[in-house]
């Protein structure tokens, strides 16, 4: 399976793109240094907020990211918090959609 690596320099729309974008636990406000790291089913090890949730080493795109300090999951999106909200589940489904 051929899989697209995430485009670092792709940015997405944000009211101020020159202010961070704060990223953090939805469940209990934790914010992940860059230190943090996640690892993958696959065994790759990586800062997952670096790729938006994709695995570098497999692809895999990741739905819910675990928190290191409540030990929580919530979406992967549910992080960003300056962001408009996404439904994952309409984006992949007119991805999936055949071409007509």
């Amino acid at each position: 399976m051929d899989v697209a690596p995430f485009d670092a320099s792709s940015s997405f729309s944000r009211p101020n793109a020159l202010t961070p974008m704060e990223i953090y636990c939805p469940k209990c406000e934790w914010e992940p240094p860059s230190s943090a790291q996640w690892t993958c089913e696959c065994g790759h090890s990586w800062h997952t907020f670096d790729t938006h949730g994709q695995c570098p080493e497999c692809g895999k795109v990741w739905r819910e990211t675990q928190c290191h300090q409540c030990h929580e999951w919530s979406p992967h999106h549910d992080w960003y918090h300056d962001l408009p909200p996404v439904d994952v589940d309409e984006i992949t489904e007119s991805e999936e959609a055949p071409a007509e």
